[in-house]
């Protein structure tokens, strides 16, 4: 079983991962790498949320505040122990769940062209989120792509 809660994202349980996630993803984007460190992650417009099998750091995702009605998935990410247990997808349902809490009339991503970002390109379809262009103070590059969902 699944334990999302709420977290600080300073925290040393998941420093680890959330440096993996940085360093991988700027090593296929570069400039162009947009996820946020523990700092971007503790403002206070960002919710941060970590995902747990017993005492196992299972994934992290977050959700930040664009305005009042859109908000942004960032940073969602499984442990690579985790990667094709679910663990992604009941992350981006928690975070849709929350979105729509909020009363949020959209929830939009941003995430990169590379091979390695395919798998999450997959879930986020299957969740219904589309093609839209870029948002908040994004600019497009060959490196990344932008997907939203109406809620």
């Amino acid at each position: 079983m699944l334990d999302i809660r709420q977290d600080d994202p300073a925290a040393p349980h998941v420093a680890a991962l959330l440096a993996h996630h940085l360093a991988e993803l700027r090593s296929v984007m570069a400039d162009f790498a947009f996820a946020l460190d523990a700092t971007g992650l503790s403002a206070p417009n960002v919710i941060f949320w970590t995902a747990w099998r017993g005492r196992e750091l299972a994934g992290f995702a977050a959700l930040k505040q664009l305005d009042q009605t859109h908000g942004e998935v960032k940073s969602m990410r499984a442990a690579p122990a985790a990667r094709g247990a679910g663990v992604g997808r009941a992350l981006l349902d928690h975070v849709i769940g929350k979105a729509r809490a909020r009363g949020y009339a959209r929830l939009s991503l941003e995430t990169g062209t590379a091979e390695l970002h395919q798998p999450a390109v997959r879930l986020y379809r299957r969740a219904g989120f589309t093609p839209c262009g870029p948002f908040a103070d994004y600019q497009e590059s060959p490196h990344n792509q932008f997907l939203t969902l109406a809620l």
